[in-house]
């Protein structure tokens, strides 16, 4: 017999298609062959055809069949193998591990990410080992795996960029800094919303903690500058966007309360690079130097830690219902590290490849 033609009731059918997915799910992937087979016949598909599509050969395809009209589903094959069953080879172990870093697209998945279910007919169709879909977790396990959320990385990385501003740039600021006397300054720019911010913290069991909104689209805008040698912190908020006039109106009042030479280190916000900006630091090349960080660094800029420090203890699950109110509490923030330039200086404390450098 090399084809057979039936008909059943929808509801008969709809209930193979449900037994389909749940061994799916339970990753009973011979189970899932029968089925996947018995669904086609039903469909007119001759013995031969499915098992080329299936890549099994006709007679088990034929014995499917049987046993389904026999007994139902119930009938599927799920005798288990005589015999010892065959086992990954530390060969066949250090071939998968390999497979599973080159990631599902190399081996014919359009998923991004692996999933357990997923490997067990690649294991079977490779090595020949039928592994029970609970199993592979401990297998992967054993092989230097585990289960864990994976991580954004911004795709304007720029490796060879960041090397050479750390080889390269910052030696140069820091020399020059140093032999004209020049404040050190990192600069950068935050907004305190005045909706409010959530954070993880301590509560009772099946009590969610409550914070109140305000709803407000608003926030407190502050331009910063922290100085690399003494930790001092300049800094002055404001309610309007954080825009090139802005920022130039902020450092035009910085440096007309300093007499020092300044090198400015910023990153490629909009406001700091803008045509405006640009002619503003034309103008004041005989006291002002400036570089810009490369892209997406904020590990190489201590203000930020500043910013991330005083939304943590000053404004993380705080209820703002006025922007005075806001404002206010950032204020009491940044004068605590404008008074302790010591705390300041330890979040200037360099990375480790600037400090090997420095």
């Amino acid at each position: 017999m090399c084809s057979v033609r039936f008909t059943i009731s929808t509801q008969y059918r709809q209930d193979v298609e449900r037994q389909l997915k749940t061994a799916r799910q339970l990753g009973q992937w011979r189970q899932a062959h029968s089925l996947l087979a018995i669904l086609a016949v039903m469909d007119g598909q001759s013995f031969a055809e499915v098992a080329v599509v299936l890549r099994v050969h006709e007679k088990s395809v034929a014995a499917w069949v049987r046993m389904f009209c026999c007994d139902g589903i119930q009938g599927a094959p799920r005798q288990k193998p005589t015999g010892r069953p065959p086992t990954l080879t530390p060969t066949h172990k250090e071939a998968l591990a390999q497979l599973i870093d080159e990631g599902p697209g190399r081996a014919g998945f359009s998923a991004a990410c692996w999933r357990s279910p997923m490997l067990q007919p690649v294991i079977d169709d490779r090595f020949g080992v039928f592994s029970n879909v609970f199993s592979i977790a401990q297998l992967l396990k054993n092989l230097g795996f585990s289960d864990q959320q994976a991580a954004f990385v911004s795709a304007h990385l720029d490796v060879a960029k960041r090397t050479t501003w750390c080889t390269t740039t910052w030696p140069q600021m820091l020399r020059l800094a140093k032999e004209a006397k020049a404040l050190l300054l990192f600069g950068d720019d935050a907004s305190f919303p005045q909706w409010g911010t959530l954070t993880s913290t301590w509560a009772r069991r099946g009590q969610q903690p409550q914070v109140k909104t305000s709803g407000t689209r608003n926030g407190d805008k502050v331009f910063g500058l922290i100085e690399s040698f003494t930790g001092r912190l300049l800094y002055d908020g404001q309610e309007g966007r954080l825009n090139s006039a802005a920022y130039m109106t902020f450092l035009t009042r910085v440096l007309e309360h300093t007499t020092h030479p300044i090198v400015l280190i910023q990153d490629g916000a909009q406001s700091h690079t803008s045509a405006e900006t640009n002619a503003c630091f034309a103008q004041q090349t005989a006291r002002l130097h400036v570089f810009q960080r490369p892209t997406y660094s904020p590990d190489d800029n201590p203000i930020e830690q500043l910013w991330k420090q005083s939304k943590q203890h000053d404004t993380h699950l705080h209820d703002f219902p006025t922007f005075e109110a806001l404002t206010e509490k950032v204020e009491q923030a940044l004068l605590t590290f404008a008074n302790a330039p010591k705390a300041g200086l330890a979040l200037c404390s360099l990375p480790t490849n600037l400090a090997t450098v420095a």
